[in-house]
């Protein structure tokens, strides 16, 4: 191996083929709500390539599926080397969410940090208000 090629380590090789995994909902005979926060969400600004952070929260009520939270952790960590806008990266875990475990109701909210004096929260929701 070359000095400037480096070997994938365990977390960064399992965060390469992260994919949310869908389980069965084990209480499909009642509606309930699942909320998740994920407070170091890291992705890079596709203008300047410098780092945004934010906290991920995601709340549903399943339908035939909840999501396996290990899975969901790895694929939120994909994003930390992709250069996305906030927008973007917030509608993008929406749509991989919501074609993998088809819920009765989501909604995530991309609540990024104050980068150059502007903070920016995007909320992207389907199936009506969700109550918390």
């Amino acid at each position: 191996m070359k000095d400037n090629e480096k070997a994938k380590k365990y977390g960064e090789a399992e965060i390469a083929k992260a994919r949310l995994e869908p389980w069965p909902n084990p209480s499909p005979e009642r509606d309930y709500l699942i909320e998740i926060s994920f407070p170091e969400f890291t992705c890079l600004c596709p203008r300047s390539g410098y780092p945004d952070f934010a906290t991920i929260k995601i709340s549903y009520t399943p339908g035939e599926f909840i999501v396996e939270l290990k899975s969901l952790k790895l694929f939120l960590n994909s994003f930390r080397d992709v250069y996305i806008s906030h927008e973007e990266a917030t509608n993008r875990i929406f749509k991989e969410l919501y074609e993998t475990i088809k819920p009765k109701s989501l909604k995530v909210v991309g609540d990024f940090h104050p980068r150059g004096n502007v903070h920016t929260v995007i909320t992207v929701e389907e199936g009506g208000p969700i109550k918390s």
